[in-house]
């Protein structure tokens, strides 16, 4: 199939530029749209505290609908990505807080299991797991993640307590990166649209591979998808099945590596207390900066998590499926293995 050499989309920004256009990214809440969602959380927790059962049908809002509506269509369609800021998280309970990310989410998409213990509300913490061990999730520890996707259509964040230090989130077009690795050796690009083995770091679905085997670059009905984590492709070399990696490869990762991290490309964002932040996977890679927490456990580092399919999304290329369980739209992703069961904690 052939595939352009240059790519020009809304979602193929350069961080230098787009960071200058905040008025595309930034959804300011007014007092009357705070009010309504507060309305909407009291009228949900009126009927039920079950956060597993949060729908746009439950989550009733109808003065936000159509922003919320074309807040999506920016995620699959439009730049990939959008922060919401003005909601005071200090007036609210840990319920209401998840109450009201959750239902903002729901009119987005549905959520999905973000781990083998069926989390639908992550928590996004660091609980001192060791970056190295091959079963850890990075975002468990305070050491920079680097850019990645998640196992999903959308990655949703909502900030509770930021950092003492650091911890900046950084974002970067996969398109752009496309871009200029055209530029710079097409070649080696071209290696990124065969399938390369990506560890799922012990969570493993009954009867299937310890890794999956997808192109970092796919090209499917004219869009450009993503799918990436360099730790995990790299740790997925401890498994006696997979093929070590050509010193191309490595090139070209290392390439790919080097233009995610370049500052023209990419940029970072202090997501102030209340901030949430969605992220479109397909089209985008996600990062965040390793930082320093405080002492206090109260004013740890926290943000909660949602990992969401999306109704009106992309089509994805059928070896998807060995990540996200079936490529239907939107009833697709997450992290479902023998004995998951869906669950929402909010402590």
């Amino acid at each position: 199939m052939m595939r352009p050499k240059h790519i020009s989309e809304e979602s193929s920004w350069l961080g230098v530029e787009i960071f200058q256009q905040a008025d595309k990214w930034i959804w300011q809440l007014s007092d009357v749209e705070v009010n309504a969602l507060e309305t909407a959380c009291n009228q949900f927790l009126d009927k039920t505290s079950a956060l597993e059962n949060i729908s746009s049908s439950t989550f009733i809002c109808p003065s936000l609908n159509n922003k919320l509506l074309k807040i999506r269509n920016q995620l699959t369609n439009g730049i990939g990505f959008t922060v919401i800021r003005g909601l005071d998280v200090s007036r609210y309970s840990r319920l209401q807080i998840a109450t009201i990310f959750m239902g903002i989410g729901s009119h987005i998409g549905s959520p999905r299991s973000q781990n083998a213990a069926g989390h639908l509300l992550g928590h996004v913490r660091n609980i001192g797991s060791d970056a190295n061990d091959t079963n850890t999730r990075i975002y468990q520890t305070n050491e920079r993640q680097t850019f990645h996707t998640d196992s999903c259509d959308v990655v949703g964040l909502i900030c509770l307590k930021t950092a003492k230090q650091g911890g900046e989130s950084l974002l970067v077009s996969a398109e752009s990166i496309y871009n200029e690795m055209m530029k710079q050796n097409a070649n080696l690009t071209n290696l990124l649209f065969k399938p390369i083995a990506t560890d799922k770091r012990g969570e493993v679905e009954v009867g299937e591979k310890p890794y999956f085997s997808i192109p970092v670059f796919s090209w499917f009905n004219d869009r450009l998808s993503v799918i990436y984590q360099r730790q995990y492709i790299d740790s997925a070399q401890r498994f006696d099945d997979v093929k070590n990696h050509s010193t191309d490869l490595v090139k070209a990762l290392d390439l790919f590596d080097s233009l995610a991290n370049d500052p023209s490309l990419n940029f970072s964002m202090q997501l102030q207390t209340g901030d949430i932040q969605f992220v479109h996977n397909h089209s985008l890679l996600h990062d965040r900066r390793g930082f320093e927490d405080w002492s206090e456990e109260k004013e740890k580092r926290h943000l909660l998590r949602l990992w969401l399919t999306v109704p009106d999304d992309r089509e994805l290329p059928p070896n998807f499926s060995q990540r996200f369980g079936t490529t239907k739209v939107g009833d697709r992703g997450g992290v479902i293995v023998e004995g998951t069961k869906l669950t929402v904690t909010i402590d």
